[in-house]
């Protein structure tokens, strides 16, 4: 068996790790693993804890078939319906959030992706929010093109949400109705309108261990730097709703593979995350440092009060990472 100190001295004196080393590691024993990673994210991002949250913004009646969604039209999940949201009220949450010690506030939008329409009340939603407060902007808003994308930042967007979800490979077995191409040109399309990206992917669907490696060196490629790691929340309706949810310890070791793969990255627990036995929190100990607090797009998270307590006793600084 190998042994995971090996790997940590190359990663800390400027190597990396192929995957097939990876997937070697994935094997290793878990509390070996998990502590070697700790010291990886400790050397490379010292003590810095990203925290963000979410607005779902517009809901439901979505034309994408992803099959772990409660917003897809697809399935009958009895989710609340609306569209955008007003400037106000988006302001609002934002405004109570910063106060709340929250740095950056995510716009989330369903759909396969904005109209222009839209993305000119988005425009005026972050404008509003820019009036009453400081906290740094992020839109979750599908498959923009540049032109899209550079509206967005000259309202005062900083970074944009595209999870890929999955491997390339296994894509097809989770969505039929964009392709896993879509999301790498939205990507890059937001890049090069001058973006900060945040992009990861959601365990627990059924994948394979190969498919959330070969999905972190696809992040590696596209130089990501804010990772959010999904834990599947099975949703009543949807194709998922009788999937097993996996444990902390399964995220631990996802987290902590992550970090070996993308040692400098903002390794984020998002949705799932009250799922865990001690809400994720041995995951802060294992390679992750950031996370999505409060409420998630159709299901409860965990308050605020309560993560930036927890961050603060395990030694961590509230500070914005990676843009």
């Amino acid at each position: 068996m190998i042994n995971p100190n090996e790997y940590l001295n190359k990663i800390i004196h400027g190597g990396e790790i192929t995957k097939q080393e990876a997937l070697m590691l994935y094997d290793t024993p878990l509390d070996e693993l998990c502590n070697c990673a700790d010291k990886i994210r400790k050397h490379f991002c010292s003590d810095k804890f990203d925290i963000c949250t979410i607005i779902n913004a517009k809901s439901g009646k979505c034309s994408e078939n992803c099959k772990y969604c409660a917003q897809s039209s697809f399935y009958n999940t009895c989710v609340e319906e609306y569209p955008l949201i007003s400037p106000k009220e988006a302001a609002k949450q934002a405004k109570n959030n910063y106060n709340r010690g929250v740095l950056r506030f995510s716009i989330v939008t369903s759909g396969k992706k904005l109209s222009d329409s839209e993305i000119k009340k988005v425009c005026e939603i972050v404008t509003e929010i820019k009036k009453e407060c400081n906290i740094q902007i992020c839109v979750s808003g599908g498959l923009l093109d540049e032109e899209q994308f550079i509206k967005l930042r000259d309202a005062g967007v900083s970074r944009i949400h595209n999870n890929l979800e999955t491997s390339e490979k296994n894509f097809p077995n989770i969505c039929t109705t964009h392709t896993f191409n879509d999301k790498i040109n939205a990507i890059k399309a937001a890049r090069k309108a001058g973006l900060a990206i945040c992009s990861g992917g959601i365990m627990g669907t059924g994948e394979s261990v190969e498919d959330r490696i070969d999905m972190a060196f696809t992040l590696k490629e596209l130089n990501i730097n804010s990772v959010p790691l999904n834990m599947l929340n099975p949703i009543k309706g949807t194709p998922y709703e009788n999937l097993p949810t996996l444990t902390e310890q399964d995220m631990r070791r996802i987290a902590a593979v992550y970090r070996f793969i993308l040692p400098a990255a903002s390794i984020r627990l998002a949705g799932g995350r009250g799922l865990m036995e001690n809400k994720g929190y041995d995951c802060f100990k294992s390679g992750a440092n950031a996370a999505i607090t409060g409420d998630m797009l159709t299901t409860a998270g965990i308050t605020i009060e309560n993560d930036i307590a927890q961050i603060k006793k395990m030694g961590y600084k509230r500070e914005l990472c990676n843009d």
